[in-house]
């Protein structure tokens, strides 16, 4: 059996499960009644769509980490940047709901004595245009800032830190009163979505849905980058960049393009994320946030795809509990769990089982050559 043929059966696998769960969970939670041992509890369909957001993150990473070789250290940029382009639209949803009741400017302009609403939440007030701005804000970044470094030739461990430079930049910018998105409050209290109520179980419902169906064609539209020629040269170079350059191929292109995919996935993964949590602020900027997400992807396997997904599912499953029994210890724990992957599995968790898996079963027997020039196989193998 050959390692597509096993990725391919993993990736359909993983594709069925999570569709099933889009349709499942949310009958299970609105449909079955709370004393039934299949009922999923209210509070459960916001934390398992939070995690299947993680995943599509998580999915973006794996995407330029495990197929190109760029280790991003700075990816909760663009998931924050499609939160707040989620959460303007939801603030503007607010109207006179809010502690002001202003009808056009969110609470927290109103308390800082903000006289008219700022050029840059024009449109918010149209679901639309949220969504185009969902795509578009971390693509263009994604496009400047990826034209910029890769024509320069940054790569290796310079690019990480510049990545982390990045999103720490914006950190320190989105804490400011000033730049009009909430400062260190962020945006909460949000009340609709598409004229639903945000808390509403349907909604909730709706929600997780959403992220599963994004979930799945992330994956599949990942997985149809890295099978196609353009996934080959994505390869070549990762492992010899270099050489790749020196027999033609445009590396700056082909490492743009990912980059930018990478980038509005998880954009999209961010904007999914705001509704179901309830709030976006500057914290999602932290550095500490994105290498937890490569965490994710180490752990369950990179250059896997559907690896990265389980690993984001699973870490963060485990965050959930652990911090609950053991919240101090659980920086520690996170940290451990990165070390013995590394040393012990470094394809992670999945990877090394497909390949152990893919490999070991029904590996051809070589071929013997007779002094005829006939080839056979072993008595043993035939």
């Amino acid at each position: 059996m050959t390692s597509d043929r096993v990725f391919n059966r993993t990736t359909i696998v993983f594709l069925a499960i999570v569709l099933a769960a889009a349709l499942l969970v949310p009958a299970s939670n609105l449909l079955l009644p709370p004393g039934s041992p299949l009922h999923v509890p209210d509070y459960m369909m916001p934390l398992l769509g939070k995690y299947l957001c993680y995943a599509l993150l998580a999915v973006s990473v794996d995407l330029i980490w495990g197929y190109a070789g760029i280790l991003s250290l700075g990816h909760g940029a663009f998931f924050a940047l499609g939160g707040y382009a989620m959460g303007m639209y939801l603030m503007r949803q607010i109207g006179t709901r809010g502690v002001y009741a202003n009808p056009v400017l969110p609470d927290f302009m109103v308390f800082l004595n903000w006289k008219e609403l700022p050029w840059y939440w024009w449109g918010f007030d149209h679901f639309p245009f949220a969504a185009l701005m969902v795509v578009l804000a971390p693509g263009l970044l994604a496009f400047v800032f990826g034209w910029l470094a890769f024509r320069s030739r940054v790569t290796g461990v310079y690019l990480s830190i510049i990545t982390q430079a990045m999103t720490y930049a914006l950190l320190l910018a989105f804490f400011r009163n000033d730049m009009g998105f909430g400062g260190n409050n962020g945006l909460t209290d949000f009340k609709d979505i598409l004229g639903f109520p945000v808390q509403a179980p349907g909604t909730r419902a709706a929600l997780f849905a959403a992220s599963a169906l994004a979930l799945a064609l992330g994956l599949l539209a990942c997985r149809a980058i890295v099978t196609s020629k353009l996934g080959k040269v994505l390869v070549a170079i990762r492992d010899a960049e270099s050489r790749t350059r020196f027999i033609g191929y445009r590396v700056e292109h082909y490492k743009l393009f990912v980059w930018v995919v990478s980038a509005v996935l998880a954009g999209i993964a961010g904007a999914l994320y705001v509704p179901q949590v309830g709030i976006i602020n500057p914290s999602e900027f932290a550095p500490a946030n994105s290498i937890e997400t490569v965490i994710w992807v180490a752990v369950g396997g990179r250059g896997t795809l559907v690896g990265a997904a389980l690993g984001a599912l699973t870490v963060n499953a485990g965050k959930t509990w652990f911090t609950g029994v053991l919240p101090e210890l659980w920086l520690f724990a996170l940290g451990a769990l990165f070390v013995v992957v590394t040393l012990f599995l470094p394809k992670g968790i999945l990877g090394t089982f497909l390949e152990a898996w893919g490999f070991r079963r029904k590996r051809p027997a070589p071929e013997i050559i007779d002094e005829d020039g006939v080839a056979s196989k072993p008595a043993a193998a035939e």
